[in-house]
This record gives structure tokens, C-alpha cells and sequence, in this order.
């Protein structure tokens, strides 16, 4: 294996898990369980797929376009930043308070777009990530190194929130409600936390 290839490797790895960490499989699980409650379980997985088939293409759309784009439209990252984060606040809300049922509405009753596949998942943190990544591509086997670091996330994104819906038959609809108002809470959470990022980039 020559230096070219160790370097490719190395730099898909880091790509990968860079990209796992930020966009936390594990930390979307509720908040996906929670949009999905009342679908029913071949729902759920197509939902799953979706969501990270959007992500992906949202992703792959950002790497391809997204500083010409930007610059186009004059618009910073922290602006998308910020307007990402007041629509998750906008779902959190709907989740805290238990009113699901108009997420649905403004989304076709299709969650897998919107929040899921965006911001969620393909939020400005892993669009950023991946254009810092893009810049740094010099050569095609640091290209294929970075297509399949996002392929391989999303299909652990994919996998991890179908199986998570396996959870929803043994919580029965008390714990739907639960399950409902943590994800509502995490994603406040999340929302102000990339409000407040935005803000003081923007202030600075």
C-alpha cells in the first residue's frame, strides 16, 4: 500500500466518523420515533431510508454546489445556521406540546424532508464539515475516500433509525408521549445551541 492510498484511507475515516459524530444517530432516534408514532411499521422503515436518502442528497448537493451557491445568494453559513435553527425550535415546539399532527400538515405528512433529512440530519454542521472536506480533496482517491465516508454514515444513519423502530411496539402509546416530550426537549435544545452560535459569529 503506497502513501497516496494510506493517505486516502486516513482521510476517509476521518471524514466518516467526523460526519457520524456530528450528525448523531443516536441523538436523532427519539426525535425520529416521535415523528413517526402514528405511521405504521412499513411506514416507519420507508420514513427511515428517506430521511437519510434526503440527507444525502442535501449533503451531496452542499459538496457539488454549496459555496457557489452561498456566495451566489449572498447568504453566510450562519445565516442557514440561524434559520435552521429556528425551524427545529419550530418542531420542538410542536413536540412539546404534543401537536404532531401539524407537523404533518406543513410537510405533506412526510417528516422524512422536513425536520429529518433537514436540519436535522444534513444540518449546517455536517454541510460545513463536508465542505471544509471538499476543499481539502486534491487527487481521486481522496474523492472516492470522501464519497464513501457519506455513503457509509448514511446507511448507518438509515439502519439505526429503522431498527430504533422496534422500540415503539414494547413503549405502547404512554411512552410514545414520553419518548415525544424528550424529543421535543433535545431539539429545543439543539435549536438554541445552533441559534446561539449563529448569533455570536454574527455579532462578532
Amino acid at each position: 500500500m503506497n502513501l497516496t492510498e494510506v493517505s486516502a484511507l486516513t482521510f476517509a475515516v476521518q471524514s466518516f466518523v467526523t460526519l457520524l459524530v456530528i450528525m448523531d444517530p443516536p441523538g436523532a432516534t427519539p426525535i425520529f420515533l416521535a415523528l413517526v408514532s402514528d405511521k405504521t411499521p412499513k411506514e416507519r422503515i420507508r420514513l427511515a431510508w428517506q430521511a437519510a436518502a434526503i440527507s444525502l442528497v442535501v449533503i451531496t448537493s452542499f459538496a457539488l454546489f454549496g459555496q457557489f451557491v452561498l456566495e451566489y445568494m449572498n447568504v453566510s453559513m450562519e445565516a442557514l445556521q440561524a434559520a435552521g435553527g429556528l425551524l427545529l425550535l419550530y418542531v420542538s415546539l410542536q413536540l412539546l406540546t404534543g401537536r404532531i399532527e401539524e407537523i404533518d400538515a406543513s410537510t405533506n405528512k412526510n417528516v422524512a424532508l422536513v425536520p429529518l433529512g433537514t436540519p436535522l440530519l444534513a444540518g449546517p454542521g455536517a454541510i460545513v464539515a463536508t465542505m471544509i472536506f471538499v476543499k481539502q480533496v486534491d487527487s481521486t482517491s481522496l474523492a472516492l475516500g470522501l464519497i464513501a465516508a457519506i455513503v457509509a454514515v448514511h446507511l448507518i444513519i438509515a439502519l439505526a433509525l429503522m431498527a430504533s423502530t422496534k422500540i415503539l411496539s414494547v413503549i405502547k402509546d404512554a411512552g410514545v408521549t414520553l419518548v415525544a416530550r424528550i424529543a421535543g426537549l433535545l431539539l429545543a435544545a439543539i435549536a438554541d445551541q445552533m441559534l446561539a452560535d449563529a448569533i455570536k459569529v454574527l455579532s462578532a
